[in-house]
């Protein structure tokens, strides 16, 4: 009896060490595997970016304005007398000189005649407004027509108070008109109204084509690009590179290698058309990321498209 039960007794002793063998041995080589698989660092995911090398650019500022075709030196005619008129010599496109008569006015009231009155041209133009017909009847307060020197155009456009600092004599603008709305017109700021109009808040500027051009008319309608501003100087980079962070302005790096970015605190200037000026935080000819940015934190590795599509 006590034979089997020792047997026993080994038996089961037996069956525990081959057991705790066995867990041993599957436990050591499944915490090596793990190790093999995660004992390393993982390896990081690149984000494909885009980026530009930084370069000192000017930003110029404009003001987008609508302004008026006329001429230059235009002039209103009125008769010397009220009566009616009895003879007009000139029609519209007329070209007439200083001292011409371009008109008679008949003064004659019933039961009196008299001498008509000629109406001279006060200066040498062309004939830019119909003229009145035979029969009308005029007073010294009513013009006849209008004389202009249409081979010497002008601009007359009104600008908006804010932009006043920015007004000086000499600007140049950009001028289209809707005739010829792919061609654009030179001009160039020659007179600037002294004050502000009260009621409308802003300010009459007068601009001069810089070269004659038949195909512009008095009385067209023109569209203005007046450049004010030339801010120099500064890299200049996208709006869109640009991140705000807790109340600071963030641009993304590129290392030299082009693998990885930094994060750099940045200065804003002024910004034109989606274009703002970088006063500081980086240096001239660093490649900033301008794409693919939302995604990206300090030193996280990149491909970089613009370098890729260069080689």
């Amino acid at each position: 009896m006590k034979i089997r039960k020792s047997v026993f007794v080994v038996a089961v002793c037996a069956v525990v060490l081959a057991g705790t063998f066995i867990y041993v041995k599957v436990v050591g080589k499944s915490g090596s595997d793990f190790k093999g698989m995660n004992g390393g660092q993982s390896e990081r995911t690149a984000v494909t970016v885009r980026t530009q090398t930084a370069h000192l650019n000017a930003l110029q500022d404009y003001v987008l304005t609508n302004g008026e075709i006329e001429s230059r030196n235009s002039v209103e005619v009125y008769p010397d007398i009220g009566g009616k008129i009895a003879k007009v010599y000139v029609s519209l496109g007329s070209h007439v000189k200083k001292g011409d008569v371009i008109a008679e006015v008949d003064p004659s009231v019933p039961g009196s005649q008299f001498t008509n009155s000629p109406v001279y041209a006060p200066i040498s133009g062309t004939i830019s407004s119909t003229p009145l017909e035979v029969g009308a009847k005029v007073s010294t307060s009513t013009a006849l027509t209008v004389i202009g020197d249409v081979k010497n155009l002008q601009i007359t456009s009104k600008i908006p108070e804010r932009y006043v600092a920015a007004l000086k004599k000499g600007l140049h603008a950009d001028v289209t008109v809707e005739a010829y709305s792919d061609t654009v017109f030179s001009a160039s700021v020659v007179n600037i109204s002294p004050v502000v109009d009260p009621k409308s808040r802003t300010k009459e500027i007068i601009m001069v084509f810089d070269e004659k051009d038949e195909r512009i008319n008095a009385g067209m309608f023109a569209k203005v690009k007046l450049n004010t501003i030339l801010y120099e100087g500064y890299i200049t980079v996208p709006e869109s590179a640009v991140i705000e962070l807790d109340g600071t302005n963030i641009l993304y790096v590129a290392s030299s290698d082009g693998t990885t970015v930094s994060k750099r605190e940045v200065t804003l200037g002024h910004s034109v058309d989606n274009t703002v000026q970088v006063l500081s935080g980086i240096e001239e000819g660093e490649r900033v990321v301008v794409e693919g940015i939302r995604l990206l934190y300090d030193g996280a590795l990149i491909k970089d498209i613009q370098k890729t599509e260069a080689e």
